[in-house]
């Protein structure tokens, strides 16, 4: 070791060579989280500036106005049994009105525009031409998946966050608001109710993701972004029919629609967790498995013709 110590001390250049390299490693690093960061930036300024994405999110939110004034309007009180969950609690508190919105969108309208904007990450950009041009940053592909997949779920959250926000001020608005009846018989004040209304808002969101994946899985298949989002949407669909027939029962723990609506755990005393993190790890398996499966398909995708 002492002859080694020596040897480096009398070589100044391999000396200054290693700090160089290390530099110029420790600069690359640099500059590939910035361009990362930069790309994700770049993404999502471009998704919440399209029109379309705004059209889609005043869509949702116009999804609980209508629930809450048809409800207004209506001389006739809901029938419990009949209609969305909640729907005959709304006119007694109109905290509901959230809660019953995010029910009515969950099956259709949360997947069809989830399915739009995760079908368009990669067809889009190889669509317009553009998918050669960001490669050719330093972000990489690796990266770029991940960028999409990113601003896939910032619109998720985005979505549902309309959709429950809607719905709040909707009910506030035209309906008395008080203490709020849960499904285990406890009464829970506005504000913990509030809590947890963000936490189902959370647990939708969550059941997005996998959806998510499976679209930018999809959509590095083609180069045509209609028919990506039209697939991931059909998917969605087909899994929620499956998981409605009873002779599939082996098969519904492995859907991603299987829990969609298994949030009702979140409106009892106490609250069991049990539901969410079940849907949770299911779709980090989604995430997963698709996610590996678009990058293998990805890495090799030739992006110049």
């Amino acid at each position: 070791m002492r002859a080694l110590r020596n040897a480096l001390s009398r070589s100044p250049g391999r000396g200054s060579t290693l700090s160089a390299e290390t530099g110029t490693a420790q600069a690359g690093s640099s500059v590939g989280s910035s361009a990362g960061w930069a790309l994700l930036g770049s993404e999502l300024s471009v998704l919440f500036r399209r029109l379309r994405t705004w059209a889609m999110l005043i869509a949702l939110a116009a999804v609980p106005i209508l629930i809450a004034v048809a409800v207004k309007l209506s001389s006739r009180p809901a029938t419990p049994g009949r209609g969305p969950l909640f729907l005959d609690r709304i006119t007694q508190n109109g905290l509901f009105v959230a809660v019953t919105a995010l029910v009515v969108c969950v099956p259709l309208f949360l997947p069809l525009t989830v399915g739009v904007v995760a079908g368009d990450t990669i067809a889009g950009e190889a669509n317009l031409g553009t998918l050669r041009y960001l490669l050719l940053a330093p972000a990489g592909r690796i990266r770029l998946l991940l960028v999409k997949y990113a601003g896939a779920v910032a619109f998720c959250f985005a979505a549902t966050a309309t959709v429950a926000a809607s719905g709040a001020l909707a009910g506030v608005v035209l309906f008395p608001v008080g203490p709020v009846t849960l499904l285990s018989g406890d009464t829970i004040s506005v504000g913990e109710s509030a809590l947890r209304s963000l936490l189902i808002a959370a647990y939708i969101t969550v059941s997005l993701l996998g959806l998510s994946a499976i679209g930018l899985l999809i959509s590095t298949f083609t180069d045509v972004p209609v028919g990506a989002m039209a697939a991931t949407i059909v998917l969605s669909v087909v899994s929620q029919v499956l998981d409605n027939l009873p002779q599939l029962d082996w098969l519904h723990p492995w859907l991603f629609s299987h829990h969609w609506l298994g949030f009702a755990d979140l409106l009892r005393e106490p609250v069991s967790w049990t539901s969410f993190g079940e849907n949770a790890v299911l779709q980090a398996a989604y995430i997963a498995v698709c996610g590996a499966l678009a990058y293998a398909r990805f890495s090799n995708k030739d992006v110049l013709s």
